[in-house]
């Protein structure tokens, strides 16, 4: 049976230009490497930012104890936010010190919290747990038999008789397992039972998204698969303030929670975190950037793509330069942060997008039913007379992530300044 032809796959013309120049960039770029060698070489990560460099990260206690939507639980709500970070400090962590810090927080001031997962009970295959068995015994603290369906209903059993019930699935890639127990079982016990039971002390943290070597079974982004399951939240953070803040809420959330960890970001994402006990809210998105022409929505590692895009946007490389018109490159554009998948920010965005007239949704999963699918539609139905374009969406492809060049498969930072271009001059 020959094979189908998928559009999906039809290069843009920014992409054909890159692939064109690749040979006279590179003699270029070796004159220029000899003509600059006396001036010092450029920087180890290039010039673009990363998640290293971003200025999305907070590098100071004062950036860090104001962020947006923070909620401190030891103080009573209705003093100054000024009088409540006073006194408070923080301390360097990456994201996962800071998700272990959360829930080092919860199993310290809640005594039915228990921790469990494969491997969480010497720290994890990425050192989330780390020294929690010691510090909290190893009743609290434990490892589970390789069964992500055994441990979700575990979890959903404990949760449904008042503990306070945290899992691990060690990669959201096997998660596909507990599916059932998840969407048929915790997300339906408080419908089922009129209220007499629920699960909502059941929190499932588990790694996601790509993570550049991953493979079809380590890189994958399984939330879409959710989006139907009423009853389940979804959370994905970007970064270790916003992950410990999001855990927290999520763990004292009433209703069952799936936390999605990026991977990528439990090293690379620093940030000096505050160290006392503090939520950020479940179910609100946050606008990272103000602007006026374009909304950019997305969640997790994206994010840090999205801020070297604008960079190389406003600065377009040598080889870029004639494909991005003058017009676009000083283009106002409002950046979101959706962090709650499900259920997810409508009003923020509905708000962004009447003031912009046009959205770009990036998220790594594949297009075909993803998070971005449900978004474009309520957005259309809601914005249709305010839109100036139709409703882009920049996804990863639909097949599943190669083996080899992970990085062609997810939106990276050209397909995302391709994808604005062609939006704003719609």
């Amino acid at each position: 049976m020959p094979p189908t032809t998928n559009t999906l796959f039809k290069p843009s013309a920014l992409s054909r230009a890159w692939i064109k120049t690749v040979p006279p960039i590179y003699a270029q770029t070796r004159r220029a490497q000899s003509s600059e060698a006396a001036s010092g070489p450029p920087p180890a990560g290039g010039h673009l930012p990363s998640v290293a460099t971003s200025q999305l990260l907070k590098s100071t206690r004062e950036s860090a104890l104001h962020v947006q939507g923070i909620r401190w639980i030891d103080e009573v709500a209705f003093r100054p936010q000024d009088v409540l970070s006073s006194g408070r400090e923080t301390r360097k962590m990456n994201m996962f010190q800071a998700i272990r810090d959360a829930m080092s927080i919860a199993l310290a001031k809640d005594d039915n919290a228990v921790v469990f997962g494969e491997d969480v009970g010497f720290g994890g295959v990425f050192r989330c747990t780390m020294g929690l068995a010691e510090e909290f015994g190893r009743e609290r603290v434990f490892n589970t038999p390789l069964s992500e369906q055994g441990i979700a209903g575990f979890g959903i059993g404990l949760a449904a008789m008042g503990h306070t019930a945290i899992a691990e699935i060690q990669f959201s890639d096997y998660i596909f397992p507990a599916f059932d127990q998840l969407v048929n079982e915790a997300a339906k016990i408080r419908y089922r039972s009129g209220g007499q039971f629920n699960v909502g002390g059941l929190t499932v943290r588990t790694p996601t998204m790509s993570v550049g070597h991953g493979g079809l079974y380590h890189s994958q982004s399984p939330e879409g698969f959710f989006m139907g399951a009423s009853g389940l939240k979804i959370v994905v953070p970007r970064s270790p303030i916003q992950a410990k803040g999001l855990l927290l809420a999520s763990i004292r959330d009433p209703n069952p929670v799936i936390f999605m960890e990026p991977k990528i970001l439990y090293r690379s994402a620093v940030e000096q975190v505050p160290i006392d006990d503090y939520e950020i809210p479940v179910g609100r998105a946050e606008v990272i950037t103000a602007g006026s022409d374009l909304t950019v929505l997305t969640y997790g590692t994206p994010i840090y793509h999205c801020e070297a895009a604008l960079s190389m946007l406003r600065s377009p490389p040598l080889s870029l330069a004639a494909h991005i018109p003058e017009s676009v490159r000083s283009a106002s554009i409002e950046v979101i942060d959706l962090r709650t998948i499900l259920p997810w920010d409508v009003d923020t965005v509905q708000k962004s997008v009447e003031k912009t007239g046009r959205l770009l949704i990036i998220h790594e999963a594949g297009r075909t039913g993803g998070v971005g699918a449900e978004i474009a539609a309520e957005v259309q139905k809601r914005c249709f007379l305010k839109l100036e374009a139709p409703v882009r969406r920049l996804t990863g492809w639909d097949t599943p992530v190669a083996l080899q060049y992970e990085k062609f498969i997810i939106p990276d930072a050209l397909r995302i300044v391709d994808a604005i271009v062609e939006t704003l001059n719609y």
